[in-house]
């Protein structure tokens, strides 16, 4: 969704305070150059409406910087927590998110506000997992994206919980398969 008053290469997951959490990829001039003649640091981003420290339910997207080829991006999320709704207790995680762009890209800082917006809620597995992708559908319109949940045990069960998102018409080119190559680390073997 586009703000309104906002440029078009900016975007927002929410419309209750249009100009406030806006993140502003355009570098602005001054509006009058300073008396001594020095340059004024465009601004790039204006001030989220949460602290940095706060956890949050808003998702923020910038601009993908190269919409014309398809390239992955991944995040890992390891300390990802939640509470068991049945119990209370404290559920940990993995999280590795696969997305390929499309013209927007998810905003690193804000998907860590997100993620730790859910440590005091209690959520089944299944559902936060597919909640947490349908956010990132809904903010970035990605033309692919994969979520990989690796829940730590919990009863003595692992649960490992995968959703995906293809954008409808969306067909990835092939892969290109490389040779294998030793790992080189420096170090005698």
């Amino acid at each position: 969704m586009i703000a309104s008053g906002c440029p078009s290469n900016c975007k927002q997951t929410s419309l209750a305070d249009p100009g406030v959490g806006l993140f502003m990829m355009a570098k602005t001039a001054p509006k009058s150059a300073p008396a001594s003649g020095r340059k004024v640091a465009p601004t790039q981003r204006r001030m989220p409406p949460n602290p940095p420290t706060a956890p949050s339910k808003e998702l923020h997207a910038f601009p993908n910087p190269a919409p014309e080829r398809d390239y992955v991006i991944q995040f890992q999320i390891p300390e990802f927590t939640c509470l068991c709704p049945l119990t209370g207790q404290p559920d940990f995680a993995h999280f590795s998110i696969d997305i390929v762009a499309d013209a927007w890209c998810i905003e690193l800082k804000s998907l860590k506000m997100y993620m730790w917006s859910f440590r005091g809620e209690g959520a089944f597995h299944e559902k936060v997992t597919n909640d947490i992708l349908g956010k990132i559908v809904e903010v970035a319109e990605p033309r692919y994206a994969r979520i990989c949940a690796r829940w730590n045990v919990r009863g003595g069960i692992y649960t490992t919980v995968v959703a995906e998102h293809r954008k409808q018409g969306w067909k990835p080119l092939p892969a290109v398969t490389l040779p294998q190559q030793p790992l080189e680390s420096g170090l005698p073997r």
